[in-house]
């Protein structure tokens, strides 16, 4: 599609960012046809052309991205420096998307969609008015009935108090071993036999052979890192496996907003925020492919009910939004984490020494009924969550 600049081309639905929780809406858009009368305009300053991320979630059955799926593991390995378990994650398996893989598979299919269009251009400004929104870019200037927004703006959740954010973050290596020192049938989940130093910091692998094998440094902290600091502790992890020589494939690295802002509040009548802008990532794990996979199912059938045959007058998007007694939960979570940050080793392996594994999945999936709720919940160290829920109740 070829506009001139002095044109303001209008669309039906605008999504700024073409990050993870855009391209899966925009799939099952197309998936769903019920959106083939609708102008759909994608817009982002990024090509999508890289591998810059890798993408992992547990799941019971087969899904639609099935296909592009590079590796599956029905164990993984908790550790720390006192105790190894193995985890039979039976029937769940857990599985590995590349992002580049991800990028292509949805690209594909949409790019035959004529009522679709993406334009890499940088997106500069966003307004709200009273019968549309307007969006600039640097290049261009647009219109739209409704806009999914999945820019992140640090700002809103790290300028306020009231609700703790740490980061997700972490530098993650795809090595190539000389020497066999991977399970290619287990991926090591959470190993925090690590140096804590006053943090809660784990190493996470995703071997694919005996000599191949993506190793990532991670932290649930406030503050991040000096790169060499994450690709030393690497090095001394690779080690201790037994691998002295070694070749980097591939380098990723980054840092995912762990916090109970609710971002919904940013919500209005004709912009709705979605993905990490929109509280779609996990608070308290940082896991964003299984719970931007469930939000935008849920957006297709909110955007399907209300909108056929007409999108009624009183249609606003802030009613997407329902708050669960999970937030609650995470809040409380990130709460001591915030305070007490060296906690956190004490705490996952509390639950993960004896807890059920399967139980375990299905708690972070938001799937559990109270009673379950309590099973995962009292296999934590109690004190730090009871005055956590003090401070919660209280503040």
């Amino acid at each position: 599609m070829r506009m001139n600049s002095s044109q303001i081309k209008h669309f039906d639905y605008i999504f700024t960012g073409t990050g993870l929780a855009s391209l899966m809406t925009v799939y099952k858009m197309v998936l769903s046809g019920k959106f083939s009368d609708k102008s759909i305009l994608l817009l982002d300053q990024d090509s999508k052309k890289t591998n810059d991320r890798t993408w992992c979630f547990w799941e019971k059955e087969d899904s639609i991205w099935n296909p592009i799926i590079s590796k599956k593991w029905d164990l993984a390995l908790f550790a720390n420096k006192n105790f190894k378990r193995d985890l039979q994650l039976k029937p769940y398996t857990y599985n590995k998307i590349n992002g580049l893989d991800f990028y292509n598979f949805v690209f594909d299919a949409i790019s035959n969609q004529p009522n679709i269009t993406f334009l890499n251009e940088k997106v500069t400004d966003i307004n709200e008015l009273e019968t549309h929104v307007f969006v600039g870019t640097e290049q261009n200037r647009y219109t739209c009935n409704y806009l999914f927004n999945s820019i992140y703006t640090k700002a809103f959740a790290e300028s306020q108090t009231k609700y703790p954010v740490l980061q997700q973050h972490f530098v993650g290596w795809f090595v190539k071993s000389e020497s066999e020192v991977f399970n290619p049938e287990e991926v090591i989940f959470m190993d925090f036999s690590v140096e804590q130093k006053g943090n809660t910091r784990f190493m996470y692998v995703l071997p694919t052979s005996k000599t191949e094998a993506l190793v990532e440094y991670t932290l649930f902290s406030e503050k991040l890192l000096p790169t060499e600091e994450y690709e030393n502790e690497i090095q001394i992890y690779l080690q201790k496996l037994g691998t002295h020589q070694f070749e980097i494939i591939e380098k990723e690295q980054g840092s995912i907003p762990m916090t109970s802002y609710p971002f919904w509040k940013k919500n209005t009548k004709r912009v709705l925020n979605i993905g990490t802008a929109g509280g779609w990532t996990k608070a308290s794990t940082g896991y964003t492919f299984k719970n931007s996979d469930k939000k935008s199912s849920e957006l297709i059938k909110f955007l399907s009910d209300n909108s056929s045959p007409k999108i009624p007058e009183s249609f606003s998007m802030k009613a997407f939004h329902k708050k669960s007694r999970f937030w609650f939960y995470d809040l409380l979570l990130l709460d001591i984490l915030y305070r007490h940050n060296e906690l956190g080793r004490s705490i996952f392996s509390s639950l993960f020494k004896k807890g059920n594994p399967q139980l375990i999945f299905k708690f972070l999936d938001e799937e559990t009924n109270l009673f379950e709720d309590l099973q995962v919940i009292l296999k934590c160290p109690k004190l730090p969550f009871i005055k956590a829920l003090f401070r919660v109740l209280f503040s």
